[in-house]
Order: structure tokens, then C-alpha cells, then sequence
């Protein structure tokens, strides 16, 4: 009663190797780009319709097929709910994470969005698998290494001072050493919003234990660039706490 019968045929069709072949060689393609605003119309409780194909296009040969589902899966959680997310997208989810670049980069960029969606238990899970993001294919695409401190200035508050403590300040530190400039800087904001973190959630020790860290691995740092990072922590929002543990530290 939503989309006529053929018309829904001719487009699972489109995942039809024997399509790629005789009509366009990115069919596949234009059939994951379409995938949310069909699911979209179709609703969630016809969602079974496209399952199948879904599935289909998630293990593509093309790289390109899985990265255009790898951008939207985010979209497709909202559409679907989160009983259906945890059922039929975490699965295909923890498949990109271990993709190509070019198919991580889809879910990193909007790892946040899809994360929220999900159940406290199901998303604490995830924190065993963000240091991950930190290695990539090619060590040159530092865009990698900034998306990621983008997104996990955004994912400080789906966990608990805990957990941030004990997951998200290594791969902090990690990124406050990179070789990239812009990496370092982004990294410094992070750093910066995991002390707010500490603090707006009265885990005082937390956050002093973390000054502590900053202060011998940077501010004593034997590298100008170490003691440089210290002082561009302490400028990006940070000038009193910062010079108060200073003083008392040396």
C-alpha cells in the first residue's frame, strides 16, 4: 500500500550482480545511496523488505558500496529504532569499524550520532574498540586522527568520568603527541573538555590525577614541543586550573 509491488522489485533488483553487468557498473552504488529514504517511506515495520538487501550491499566487493552505507548508517538507526539497530545495524556497524579507511572514516564521522542511539550496556562496549581509530591504513591521513578527536569531544558525554578516565584520556594523550599540527591542536580541545568533564561531574581526584599526568608528560617534557602542547592546553580554555597546577607542581 506504500510502494507498488514492481516498483519495490525493481529496486531490490538493483543488488543483482547480473545489473551491474548489463545496466550501470555503480548500480549498487545508487542503490545504498537510496537505501535510508526508502527505508524511510517503507517504515520500520516493513523493514524485513529490505533487510535482505541491506545485508547484500553491507558485503559488497566494491569498497565504495559499503562506504556510501558506512556515511548513512547513522540515519538508518533513527529510521529504524533501537531494537532494530541492535539487531540488524550493530552487527553490520562493528563490520565498517574493521573496514578499509574508506569505509571506517564513514562511521568515525558521524560515530557520535550512531553511539547515542544505542543502550547504555550495548554503548559502553565501544570503548574497548576507539583506540582502534587511532591506527590507520596509511599513517599519512592525519584528517583520520583529527576526525576522531572531533568526535570524541561530542562522545565525552555519552560515559561516565569513570570510563573516560580509564578508555578516552589514552587515546587523548595519543593525539596530543601526533605529528600533525592540526591533529595536536584539536587534541588540545579535547584534552581541555575531558578536565570540564571531571569537574562538572565533581570527579575531582579524576581530574587532578589527569593535571598530574599533563604536567610530567608535557610541561617536564625534555622536547620543546612537549612543553609547547602544555602551554597551548593551558590557552585553549584551561589559563587558571592550568597555572594553579603549575605553581604547585613546578
Amino acid at each position: 500500500d506504500i510502494i507498488p509491488q514492481p516498483l519495490l522489485d525493481q529496486y531490490l533488483s538493483m543488488t543483482d550482480p547480473a545489473r551491474a553487468q548489463t545496466v550501470d557498473t555503480e548500480i549498487a552504488k545508487h542503490c545504498a545511496y537510496s537505501l535510508p529514504g526508502v527505508a524511510l517511506t517503507l517504515g520500520r515495520q516493513n523493514w524485513h523488505c529490505l533487510k535482505d538487501t541491506y545485508e547484500t550491499l553491507a558485503s559488497d566487493v566494491q569498497w565504495k558500496v559499503r562506504r556510501t552505507l558506512a556515511f548513512s548508517i547513522h540515519e538508518l538507526a533513527v529510521i529504524l529504532g533501537d531494537q532494530l539497530t541492535a539487531a540488524d545495524l550493530v552487527p553490520i556497524f562493528n563490520g565498517f569499524l574493521k573496514d578499509l579507511d574508506e569505509v571506517r572514516i564513514g562511521v568515525l564521522k558521524h560515530l557520535y550520532d550512531f553511539l547515542k542511539l544505542l543502550h547504555a550496556d550495548k554503548r559502553r562496549e565501544y570503548l574497548y574498540q576507539l583506540q582502534e581509530f587511532v591506527v590507520t591504513d596509511n599513517s599519512r591521513n592525519w584528517r583520520f586522527r583529527y576526525e576522531l578527536a572531533e568526535q570524541l569531544i561530542l562522545i565525552l558525554e555519552l560515559y561516565n568520568p569513570n570510563d573516560v578516565y580509564d578508555y578516552l584520556r589514552h587515546i587523548a594523550l595519543t593525539l596530543c603527541s601526533d605529528k600533525v599540527s592540526e591533529v595536536r591542536w584539536i587534541s588540545f580541545k579535547l584534552v581541555v573538555a575531558i578536565l570540564q568533564k571531571f569537574y562538572a561531574n565533581s570527579a575531582n581526584a579524576l581530574g587532578l590525577n589527569f593535571i598530574n599526568e599533563l604536567v610530567v608528560r608535557f610541561r617536564h617534557c625534555s622536547k620543546w614541543v612537549g612543553r609547547q602542547a602544555f602551554a597551548f592546553i593551558c590557552q585553549v580554555g584551561m589559563f587558571s586550573l592550568c597555572f594553579c597546577v603549575y605553581i604547585k607542581f613546578g
